[in-house]
């Protein structure tokens, strides 16, 4: 039981689904993608229909979907009640969907656990899902471009997200007068980190692609183009398709369950920048922090869970570019802003290091779902503190904590969680 009377969240399990296929490719829509990681996580978290069919009846289970934007990649909405298609199982289970861009994931995260807390609930299920390759790339970055301010920053600009993460990197290097050489060189140990890494992650989108140090710092190639500005191919996430579960309990539930369940939610962050890019910078003019509301979000989550950044194991932080993973370096306060360098160039963010960070690849390695995001960053951090990691487990586990940082449009929506034993 956690403080006041109020339930701890507890973690069961989840699923993702494979982050390398083309579900348009396979014949198959959202209802086959709800199917299966559904069953998958469900299973892995050992919730049987009958649970939920008892808690039905007594007005104690509920659903969480995160998703972007499936009003333009595949002409649906009322997601919540898509889940019915999915299973009648899901006939009078309370469930909605949640947006809040690339953290959509995570909003639904945070209602689900706050269900709980509140004593509403003792079993939530949460799906974050999006299927993307349904429309071409140019397609896809107009409908990105929504979590930007749509009349300034998107609407007419091709592959706006790109151009904003590209002014990151320059507003990086201009603030902490970074040398130019260095700094591309420090991205491109960051992206070549997260390929190697998906590579031990049998659901990693680029699992069997290669990307090493020396083509990511070789900018300009056919085999790494820019994209925007200083950024190239390789300093960019993926187009992905896929979906990750995750399922949280009560109290209550665990122990009339007789579970062990030894990982729970110790704390958490939601901070909002400014929508603007262009405000968010004169905003910060006054702050060492590029990002002072994504600081913020882990400050919130250090205090809440009662830790510091040395109490933490294992970090997944949203690289949707490499530039942004560089700016959440400090904002986690792994280090002071600007002095990212030696934690980089030193290796510590192997999942050998002294401070892994995306041992599953990321959303580089790993692929970017939008809508998924946020939840499978949360059940890889749940995998690593309950070591069920697989060959992305990483050894440094003294503390039985993990962190993620999940942001959505330019570092706009802002969300940390620590889990832990």
């Amino acid at each position: 039981m956690g403080l006041n009377g109020i339930s701890r969240v507890h973690i069961l399990g989840g699923a993702q689904t494979d982050f390398a296929r083309n579900w348009s490719r396979e014949g198959k829509g959202a209802v086959a993608l709800l199917r299966e990681v559904l069953d998958d996580g469900l299973t892995a978290a050992g919730v049987t229909d009958e649970d939920i069919r008892a808690l039905n009846g007594a007005g104690r289970v509920a659903c969480f979907v995160g998703n972007f934007c499936a009003e333009q990649y595949v002409r649906q909405g009322h997601l919540g009640a898509l889940l019915t298609e999915a299973s009648p199982l899901f006939y009078g289970v309370p469930a909605a969907r949640y947006e809040a861009a690339c953290a959509s994931g995570s909003v639904a995260l945070d209602a689900a656990m706050t269900k709980i807390r509140a004593g509403d609930a003792d079993l939530c299920i949460v799906i974050g899902w999006e299927l993307m390759k349904t429309v071409d790339s140019a397609v896809c970055g107009d409908i990105l471009g929504f979590a930007a301010l749509q009349e300034e920053e998107s609407e007419g600009v091709p592959y706006p997200f790109p151009k904003l993460f590209g002014r990151l990197a320059d507003e990086l290097m201009r603030r902490y007068r970074l040398p130019e050489e260095i700094f591309l060189d420090d991205l491109a140990r960051i992206a070549a980190g997260n390929y190697a890494a998906a590579r031990s992650n049998p659901l990693a989108q680029t699992r069997k692609w290669f990307m090493d140090y020396g083509e990511a710092r070789t900018r300009g190639t056919v085999g790494n183009g820019y994209v925007s500005g200083l950024l190239a191919v390789s300093d960019c996430s993926q187009i992905t398709d896929g979906a990750a579960l995750v399922v949280l309990a009560s109290d209550a539930y665990v122990a009339s369950h007789r579970l062990s369940a030894p990982v729970y939610v110790k704390g958490y962050g939601h901070r909002m920048a400014p929508l603007r890019f262009d405000a968010k910078m004169a905003e910060s003019a006054s702050s060492p922090f590029l990002l002072p509301w994504t600081r913020q979000a882990a400050l919130d989550a250090y205090r809440r869970a009662g830790l510091d950044v040395s109490d933490v194991d294992v970090f997944e932080v949203h690289d949707c570019f490499t530039s942004s993973e560089y700016a959440a370096l400090s904002a986690l306060g792994l280090c002071a802003p600007g002095q990212e360098h030696d934690l980089i160039a030193g290796g510590c963010l192997a999942p050998d290091g002294t401070c892994p960070v995306n041992p599953s690849g990321g959303l580089i390695g790993c692929g970017h779902p939008v809508g998924a995001t946020g939840v499978r960053m949360f059940l890889d951090i749940y995998r690593q503190v309950a070591g069920l990691a697989g060959g992305c487990q990483v050894a440094r586990a003294r503390n039985g904590n993990g962190m993620m940082l999940n942001i959505g449009g330019s570092a706009t929506t802002n969300y940390t969680f620590i889990v832990g034993t």
